[in-house]
């Protein structure tokens, strides 16, 4: 019998805190269990494992990325929608290690194909970069950089991994004019893979 009052939503809200708190790779059944005071195997009604506390975390984490993302987008395209999309992405990655990291792991495709944040995340890409007159494939070309450039900042800077004395703001804002001219002088012309 469950107890009384823990359901499977308090039980991933739980554990999307505790992964920001202690880390993604720390999160735990044990960890939640201990959070909420009770055994392990009380957990075990609401979770069937770790992978699945694990991907119970992605699915809300998605959820609150892709309502940041589409806040920060409303209203914009071009370069406005650009800047606001990655300042969202940049503050997302930073106040929810955890869960932003959550949202960066392969799901098993019964799971992301249902995951209507994991939806959105990806129709919110793919329709700020619409303002920038990108066609198939340049636009997920151009996606790809993208995100692989917003990512790869906020790794490193979670991570400390720029220790140069420049303001890592003033750097970011340099990145996201270079970005914005990258996207605007995109090549058109598609070179498959030889």
């Amino acid at each position: 019998m469950p107890r009384q009052g823990l359901t499977s939503a308090r039980v991933s809200a739980a554990a999307a805190e505790l992964a920001d708190s202690v880390g993604l790779s720390r999160l735990t059944v044990a960890a939640v269990a201990r959070h909420f005071g009770v055994s392990d195997a009380a957990l075990y009604v609401h979770v069937r494992s770790r992978d699945a506390l694990i991907e119970q975390v992605a699915i809300r984490a998605a959820a609150g990325f892709a309502d940041a993302l589409a806040i920060a987008v409303a209203g914009r395209a071009g370069h406005q929608a650009l800047v606001g999309f990655a300042h969202a992405w940049r503050a997302f990655a930073v106040t929810h290690p955890g869960q932003y990291a959550a949202t960066q792991l392969p799901l098993p495709a019964e799971v992301g194909t249902n995951s209507t944040g994991h939806l959105r995340l990806i129709e919110l890409s793919y329709a700020m970069l619409r303002g920038y007159g990108l066609d198939e494939p340049a636009l997920t070309d151009a996606l790809r950089f993208v995100r692989s450039t917003l990512h790869g900042f906020v790794s490193l800077e979670s991570a400390d991994g720029f220790g140069h004395p420049r303001a890592v703001d003033a750097s970011w804002h340099s990145i996201l004019d270079a970005v914005h001219f990258t996207v605007t002088n995109w090549p058109t012309g598609t070179r498959e893979q030889q």
